[in-house]
């Protein structure tokens, strides 16, 4: 099994994805449906470090529709799904409906948990990862939820991912999604749309895995649509 998982990591690596950890569900857990229809009894998380899939996905887009919807959403569910079929898994994704609880999975499969912008806080990659999907097998893997991460948020005073939005789309009552996608679609939005969250670049951790203007620039023509 252990020999599996390396494979299935090399897989991924291929296309700039990495293992995000994993867990095994517990016997009393109502966990979702493996490949067979059986109940899961694992799962492997599958996500990225910094930009690392950009470049793969750019290719796989040039040969694509351009009118393709969601064609991140795509290229991850065609990679993630290629693997799965090969090792046995069912793979699911986080925009998949009903949507799975892949927040929780995350905190359970690394140990992390959310910053003031609600994106988890890794110890190594800041806010500048993600997760694109999961494996589930009907097997249980000799994978273990991981020990809590250190939590670099509670040792920052300043909280600067607080202080730079021009319209305090950030606060401790949450995230106005409102305020910041009118002001991201307005006229004094361009810093927004061209190099992403004013916030979350303003924070000083992980900055070697932050993603290109490019890169940012993408992701939040998905969120204004």
């Amino acid at each position: 099994m252990r020999g599996m998982i390396e494979e299935i990591a090399a897989a991924l690596g291929a296309h700039g994805l990495i293992l995000r950890g994993g867990f095994v569900f517990p016997d009393d857990e109502d966990a979702p449906c493996g490949a067979s229809g059986a109940q899961a009894r694992s799962a492997l998380l599958v996500g990225q470090a910094g930009a690392a899939p950009w470049p793969h996905f750019l290719r796989w887009r040039k040969k694509q529709p351009q009118a393709i919807a969601n064609p991140l959403d795509t290229w991850s569910r065609q990679v993630i799904g290629a693997v799965a079929e090969a090792f046995g898994a069912r793979a699911v994704s986080p925009s998949d409906k009903p949507y799975l609880p892949f927040q929780q999975w995350a905190t359970r499969a690394e140990g992390l948990r959310p910053s003031p912008l609600g994106i988890l806080m890794h110890p190594q990659y800041g806010l500048w990862h993600a997760y694109r999907g999961a494996l589930l097998f009907e097997d249980k893997l000799p994978v273990q939820a991981a020990d809590p991460a250190i939590h670099l948020c509670d040792n920052c005073v300043d909280k600067p991912c607080l202080k730079s939005c021009p319209v305090a789309a950030y606060s401790i009552e949450g995230f106005a999604y409102q305020s910041c996608l009118a002001h991201v679609r307005g006229a004094n939005g361009e810093p927004c749309r061209s190099g992403g969250c004013l916030d979350r670049n303003a924070c000083p951790q992980g900055t070697y895995y932050r993603y290109p203007p490019e890169v940012q620039a993408f992701h939040m023509v998905s969120f204004m649509r």
